[in-house]
């Protein structure tokens, strides 16, 4: 395949409207592969991003970093995937594959910077497209394999939302006689709960609401309880090893702090626009960590795949219509989405 235009849904500028139109792919290289797209995720962070949320952006912006497909051609020295193979994309695409921790495969904090799935500059200056598109071309040592025990479309969102709440998760060491709560049951949420209950830990769901109640136990979670309630704040104080927060939006950090015993952690994967402030005392009072984490390397992304695959594990999704993309970000942003949108790839 030479360089070409493929179908996509892109945003022509900040907050603009997302519309078909077409954008290039390069050849496949030695070691790419080409991926006609299946499924693509809708992520928060394509709403924040392409609305300028975290910064200026690079438009036209094809946004989309949970991708599933099919392998339709590979390059000469691929050695990794074949045609025909059940493969993903995430958040990145690239790293320097020099400095020490892309060395250790935690290639999502490359000192030089991985470089985005989409709304980044490639190694040769040219803009990155995502998953909102019918193909990509991507480096087989930035694809990863979706086992045959989870369906493309329910894989698509653990291409981010998945293995964003599996790291910590793993790192923090969430299991068995570990009390986990997760803050907040959307996208990221309620991939948390499954996950934190796959691995064995006690779940707490914590929600501005009970609204959300039977769904998250039916999810996994042992125990719900409302944030808006300020009981919930004394009763549960000092209770959790290990908190993780999937909220974008600024928390009184003081009060969730207040739930993690001593020695434990208060981890945030979500990205508020706004920024947050604590009172230092919240920390030292307690020796706890406070601490932030970010998706994860190409073999953790891996790992996290075969685990699900292991247990059963796929994302709550709403399949939609390309043309109901901005439908989508409407609903996501009013939290009208039980649990992911996904989008199905032939619509576009």
């Amino acid at each position: 395949m030479t360089t070409t235009s493929v179908a996509a849904y892109a945003a022509a500028s900040a907050n603009a409207p997302l519309e078909k139109t077409s954008v290039p792919r390069r050849p496949v290289g030695e070691h790419d592969v080409l991926i006609e797209i299946k499924y693509a995720g809708i992520c928060h962070s394509d709403i924040h991003q392409a609305r300028d949320g975290w910064g200026e952006g690079i438009f036209p912006m094809v946004p989309g970093h949970e991708i599933a497909g099919v392998v339709t051609e590979v390059g000469s020295g691929v050695s990794k995937y074949a045609v025909g193979d059940r493969v993903g994309v995430g958040c990145f695409v690239d790293s320097c594959r020099e400095c020490a921790y892309c060395k250790e495969g935690l290639e999502q904090y490359c000192v030089r910077g991985a470089t985005g799935t989409y709304n980044a500059l490639d190694k040769n200056g040219e803009p990155t497209y995502g998953g909102y598109s019918t193909h990509i071309v991507v480096d087989e040592n930035y694809t990863v394999r979706i086992p045959e025990g989870i369906s493309l479309d329910v894989a698509a969102p653990l291409l981010c939302a998945g293995i964003t709440l599996y790291s910590p998760l793993a790192h923090w060491n969430a299991g068995p006689g570990k009390k986990v709560a997760v803050v907040g049951l959307g996208g990221l949420g309620h991939m948390g709960v499954k996950i934190a209950h796959a691995l064995g830990a006690e779940v707490t769901v914590l929600s501005q609401t009970l609204r959300k109640q039977e769904d998250g136990l039916k999810l996994g979670a042992d125990h719900f309880y409302a944030t808006s309630d300020p009981k919930t704040f004394e009763e549960l104080a000092g209770t959790f090893d290990l908190i993780v927060s999937t909220v974008s939006a600024p928390l009184d950090m003081d009060a969730y702090l207040s739930l993690v015993k001593t020695d434990g952690a208060f981890v945030n994967v979500g990205a508020p626009e706004e920024p947050n402030s604590l009172n230092m005392f919240s920390l030292i009072g307690g020796r706890k960590t406070l601490a932030g984490s970010m998706i994860g390397g190409i073999a953790e992304t891996q790992e996290m795949l075969d685990f699900c695959a292991q247990h059963g594990l796929g994302a709550e999704i709403e399949l939609i219509r390309a043309d109901q993309i901005n439908e989508a970000y409407e609903r996501v942003l009013a939290s009208d989405v039980r649990y992911r949108f996904v989008i199905d790839a032939a619509t576009i």
